[in-house]
């Protein structure tokens, strides 16, 4: 299976080949550089690796929640693509992509929790709660957006490990929350190599969809955004 994955999601840029099993990567932290970086970025994969956009077999990118811009970016690189190539898109949580990667960086056991907080600006995180299963993370709950006073860690699990830079606010979160995590990675932020791996095995479950149907996750109410023209 040839996969290509996309990240614009957050500061950092990347691009990812997965070819089966193998993942090949370009990443850049450019917290305003994904339009200039993101189509060198795959075409430097695909020359690379001697392989034509031709050759792959799906689309992949982190639907969000995220930068609001970075998210369209992705979004629209991707539905472009999936258009001209009449291929399926996966569409891979940003926040799952960072459960992913603390799972393989940060030495999470089988069972234990990872959770997951990005700032969401407005003095709120986007947060959520998984479980490691087998090496791949399993949503518990909902993807929600809240103050950091508003933060809870889900029932039935022991250990937790937070991930993702809005734990730069863990200051701000309930005792019964920071107290509990025994680890933590602010510097995890989404890359397009765990998105394709995770892309991989969703595309194996029957989740690729139509290009019109790859749709950015925004989580926070897009009303209440609107209010606050000028912001990403």
């Amino acid at each position: 299976m040839k996969l290509l994955a996309l990240d614009t999601s957050s500061e950092g840029c990347s691009a990812a080949l997965f070819v089966d099993g193998e993942v090949i990567e370009k990443f850049e932290i450019a917290p305003r550089g994904h339009t200039r970086l993101l189509m060198p970025m795959i075409r430097t994969l695909l020359a690379e690796s001697g392989y034509k956009p031709e050759d792959l077999d799906a689309l992949a990118f982190a639907c969000g929640p995220g930068s609001f811009t970075g998210v369209r970016i992705a979004t629209g690189v991707v539905q472009g693509l999936a258009w001209g190539l009449d291929l399926p898109v996966i569409s891979v949580s940003s926040l799952e992509t960072v459960a992913l990667g603390a799972i393989e960086t940060m030495q999470v056991s089988d069972g234990e929790g990872v959770a997951v907080a990005f700032d969401a600006r407005m003095s709120e995180l986007y947060w959520a709660c998984f479980s490691n299963r087998s090496g791949l993370p399993e949503l518990l709950g909902e993807e929600r957006v809240c103050p950091p006073s508003g933060v809870a860690l889900v029932s039935g699990i022991a250990d937790w490990v937070g991930a993702g830079q809005g734990w730069v606010f863990r200051g701000s979160m309930p005792d019964d929350v920071s107290g509990r995590i025994n680890s933590v990675d602010e510097t995890l932020v989404p890359r397009a190599g765990w998105v394709a791996r995770l892309a991989a095995v969703k595309f194996n479950q029957g989740l690729a969809v139509p290009a019109e149907q790859a749709q950015p996750v925004y989580v926070r109410d897009e009303v209440t955004w609107k209010k606050l023209p000028g912001r990403d």
